[in-house]
């Protein structure tokens, strides 16, 4: 899960955020409309990568498959609560644009392999409403089995030529926003494309850490070198 979206930079202690209070009777003295009336911007981003395993395919499945055993610990320092026996309430962390902050919370059902793909959806958190949006999460991933010396020489000599399994997938996200009318005011175009590269960003933010952890916790259990180490990815 090693993103291809170097170009953004993490949100991270890079913005001021800015709280704004809107009117209390929150209408748009232009069209009469109240924020809730005025129509939500929908953000759509598709992405795709893979992460390395060292060990064979059926290794990597067991694991994957045992994912209440690790995925809660492995999405730290993002809470993870468990809804039933395959989903979990995610709370990404607060992000913003301007003056507008806001803290995703989404449900994810990590469902159990069918004709080897996996699939992750969304699913409703118990007793929560999310405040002024909407996610729609659709990911697949699937394993590929190959050998160290397939994929690098360099690899090779660190860990043999030993079955290396590709963890590929792909995310098809949507989110849709209601923003508050200051908001509005703004160019569509504007809050469109900073809305897409927020996107990006954060999935690029989430899925570096989630990698780097899943990677940790899996190879340590086997007592495996970390793929980050054995050599250079490309950007």
């Amino acid at each position: 899960m090693q993103s291809q979206y170097s170009e953004y930079q993490s949100l991270e202690g890079s913005e001021a955020i800015l709280e704004i209070v809107p009117d209390s009777a929150d209408i748009d003295q232009s069209t009469g409309q109240t924020a809730n009336e005025i129509e939500p911007v929908c953000f759509h981003g598709f992405f795709e990568d893979y992460m390395e395993m060292y060990a064979d395919a059926q290794t990597v499945a067991n694991y994957l498959d045992a994912h209440q055993g690790w995925f809660r610990r492995c999405a730290h320092p993002m809470q993870a609560e468990l809804i039933g026996k395959n989903g979990y309430a995610l709370t990404i962390g607060r992000f913003g644009s301007f003056g507008y902050v806001v803290e995703p919370k989404i449900g994810l059902e990590l469902l159990p392999a069918e004709e080897g793909i996996y699939r992750i959806r969304t699913i409703a958190v118990p007793n929560y409403v999310p405040p002024g949006y909407d996610v729609d999460f659709n990911a697949t991933q699937w394993l590929v089995e190959t050998t160290a010396s397939e994929l690098d020489r360099n690899l090779e000599a660190v860990v043999g030529d030993h079955r290396v399994t590709k963890v590929e997938w792909q995310l098809d996200l949507k989110v849709t926003v209601q923003f508050p009318r200051f908001i509005y005011r703004l160019p569509m175009s504007l809050i469109q494309s900073t809305g897409d590269r927020l996107l990006a960003q954060i999935v690029r933010q989430v899925n570096r850490r989630l990698t780097y952890k899943v990677q940790q916790d899996f190879h340590t259990s086997l007592n495996l070198p970390m793929p980050g180490k054995t050599r250079k990815r490309a950007a």
